[in-house]
């Protein structure tokens, strides 16, 4: 714990102008990111006597080993750099909140020739128009189907538009006229774009300029006796209206706001969301956070305001926000939203009538998340943290192993033999921190060895970040130069604050195996001089735990949450190594005597291929006739005919059923993803986790 006087600034070094501060940790981690309007009087308060601060700012503070600081020349800058370094760094101090990310929006890709309406998550694209946030996806889809009909724009992939214009065959919705069929040439391009258009402003609230014209026509055509024209705008006008009703009317005269209201508690806080367009409820989100400083009410929404807007303009940004309480001071923080719409944003609180009564509807949301979010967590907590010290009990730790970390080694009868590391923090997986290594110290099967090289790798890293830090000075002696083809870790990452590759020590490592790969795992920490990390390993055999030097496992009980905690570590870790050497193994399946021409890629070797259909007529071909296919001049094709000479040809497959030599095996085989004729490919599963090969 760092007292805070020893890096307190001198007196007459902080500037009395607007800027904004950032705490770093002793290993220069970026902890806590603030604005001021002086910097002079904000950071003073940090550095008062320790027992008038409040309990989470002295946990900060006393964490903290330096503070440093940026001026601005307004208000407005400053809040413009606190959210982008708040974004950078993460700070673990700072207000977090969370699910933002998880809201389906209503989108129409505007940017397209064809634009398209479906349903999208995540970061917002350049030039697609957004709707939302739903809070559920099927809501959507219930809104779209009814508009469809009236506004027949795109909605299928671009694989199935290909797929139609090629054929000239358009999809089902093509035929049930709920698609205007642009992929078949049924409606011009420009024409297509202005179908969208209507539909965003439909979606954006002006329905009664449709909805007129629909009357219109549908009375045009019942004078006309088409009556079954008149019937099918009929039945378009119900769907606009059905659509309409969906949305009830909360606001009058079109009103375009957001309304924001936070229920909170000394520790944590809720925000709700409603998005009103066009005086109807167009969306709704919320968000929850950990109050890790002390804050107000206004500080909540000046914090969700950035969240909600920092990185929207134009119309994506109300002219009106509703708020419980207004930020201190308010007038940055409107200036920030005026200059990021485009023109003024009123940014208050409704005092009465109907916005006041649907800002306590918005109220009643937020209490009403709270106390699910609370329930949910307190279940959650309460079985992680039961397992979490099972475990510690079982293995005689001094305290619960809060991050630990689970090895597995993994190969094909001892062919790509490679590892994984998985990370779970507080009984959680942190996939961020998932680590993949290749086996390369010797070759062959031999998973004690495998398991001391994986040990041996990462916590030499985790040494030598500590000597560079200066952390642990003494372990100096112990580190060891990194090894051929490795890159130092001091090399990773630059000292900006961002938390380093291997910088974290767990209190816990377990093995996927019994006593020989603890055993190796412990020797592997012996030699590198560390002492304070526990082992243990797990058999899948009996599911028993095996400690280092024990001649006999420690049994936990079948419905013990400390063993369930354990298999999960140990299956995670299994599932990430299996798919990492499935992924290796595919790499080198599709190898091929092609992989080894220099300066041909996967678009040539696929011409080479379909303009012969196979290798072996390939490597019968004269270099004129190879010289032939597109893309392939003369130097390459005789490179391509000189490699095809000296890759020895497959031998003739053999049918195991009736002893009869197959012909032309590699006729239609494309050597390109088989290096055996008839041999079937394996394919990995792709590597969804984004752990790092070292």
């Amino acid at each position: 714990m760092a007292d805070p006087s020893s890096y307190r600034p001198r007196p007459g070094e902080i500037p009395d102008s607007p800027g904004v501060y950032r705490f770093r940790d002793e290993h220069r981690r970026v902890i806590y990111v603030g604005k001021a309007k002086s910097l002079r009087q904000r950071l003073a308060n940090y550095f008062q006597d320790l027992a008038n601060l409040h309990p989470r700012t002295r946990t900060m503070v006393t964490t903290a080993a330096s503070v440093e600081w940026t001026v601005v020349s307004t208000e407005v800058e400053a809040l413009q750099l606190e959210y982008s370094w708040i974004k950078e760094y993460d700070p673990r101090f700072n207000v977090k909140y969370r699910d933002d990310k998880s809201y389906p929006y209503l989108a129409v890709t505007m940017n397209e020739e064809f634009p398209r309406v479906q349903v999208m998550r995540g970061h917002k694209k350049k030039g697609v128009r957004y709707f939302g946030p739903y809070a559920h996806a099927w809501a959507i889809r219930d809104t779209v189907d009814l508009l469809l009909r009236v506004f027949p724009v795109r909605t299928c992939s671009a694989g199935v538009f290909k797929n139609a214009a090629r054929t000239g065959r358009p999809c089902l919705l093509g035929y049930i006229g709920k698609c205007a069929a642009p992929c078949v040439g049924r409606i011009p391009p420009e024409d297509h774009w202005e179908l969208a258009d209507e539909f965003c402003d439909f979606m954006t609230g002006r329905t009664g300029t449709y909805l007129r014209r629909l009357e219109k026509q549908m009375m045009e055509a019942a004078e006309d006796m088409e009556y079954e024209r008149a019937a099918r705008l009929r039945d378009d006008i119900g769907a606009l209206r059905k659509a309409m009703e969906k949305n009830a009317v909360v606001l009058a005269d079109a009103t375009d706001a957001d309304l924001i209201a936070v229920a909170e508690d000394e520790l944590e806080a809720a925000v709700q969301i409603f998005h009103v367009r066009g005086g109807r409820v167009r969306g709704q989100r919320g968000w929850v956070t950990d109050k890790v400083e002390e804050i107000t009410t206004g500080a909540l929404v000046e914090h969700a305001l950035q969240q909600l807007y920092g990185e929207e303009t134009g119309d994506s940004v109300p002219k009106e926000v509703l708020v419980p309480a207004l930020p201190e001071p308010v007038e940055p923080v409107q200036q920030w939203l005026t200059e990021r719409r485009g023109s003024a944003v009123s940014l208050r609180i409704p005092q009465r009538g109907d916005k006041k009564a649907l800002m306590e509807t918005v109220q009643r949301n937020a209490l009403q998340a709270l106390a699910l979010h609370k329930t949910k967590r307190a279940s959650d907590l309460t079985t992680r943290s039961r397992a979490l010290e099972e475990i510690a009990d079982a293995l005689d730790l001094d305290s619960a192993p809060l991050r630990i970390e689970c090895y597995d080694i993994s190969h094909l009868q001892g062919d790509d033999v490679v590892a994984s590391m998985v990370v779970f923090e507080d009984g959680l997986g942190r996939k961020s921190e998932y680590r993949r290594f290749q086996i390369k110290g010797f070759a062959g099967q031999d998973d004690v060895r495998s398991m001391h090289e994986v040990i041996t790798r990462r916590f030499r890293r985790y040494l030598a970040e500590k000597e560079r830090t200066g952390e642990w000075a003494e372990a100096a002696d112990a580190v060891a130069e990194p090894e051929e083809g490795e890159v130092s870790l001091s090399t990773l990452t630059e000292d900006d604050g961002r938390p380093k590759k291997f910088a974290y020590p767990p209190q816990l490592v377990v093995v996927d195996g019994g006593r020989p790969q603890v055993a190796a795992a412990r020797r592997a920490l012996d030699e590198l001089g560390i002492d304070d990390i526990a082992v243990c390993g797990l058999a899948k055999r009996l599911e028993e735990v095996w400690l280092p030097g024990e001649d006999d496992p420690v049994v936990l009980p079948r419905t013990s949450e400390g063993l369930y905690l354990l298999q999960r570590v140990r299956d995670e870790a299994h599932r990430f190594a299996i798919t990492y050497q499935r992924t290796k193994r595919a790499k080198r399946f599709r190898a091929g005597p092609l992989d080894d021409v220099p300066g041909l890629g996967e678009t040539r070797k696929q011409a080479l291929i379909k303009h012969f259909g196979s290798v072996k007529k390939l490597r019968s071909a004269t270099i004129d006739q190879i010289c032939e296919v597109p893309g392939i001049g003369r130097k390459t094709a005789e490179t391509i005919a000189v490699a095809l000479a000296q890759a020895a040809p497959a031998a003739p497959a053999v049918n195991t059923a009736t002893g009869e030599i197959m012909e032309d095996m590699e006729d239609g085989v494309d050597e390109t993803t088989a290096d055996t004729p008839g041999e079937p490919v394996a394919m990995g599963a792709p590597d969804e986790r984004r752990g790092q090969e070292t």
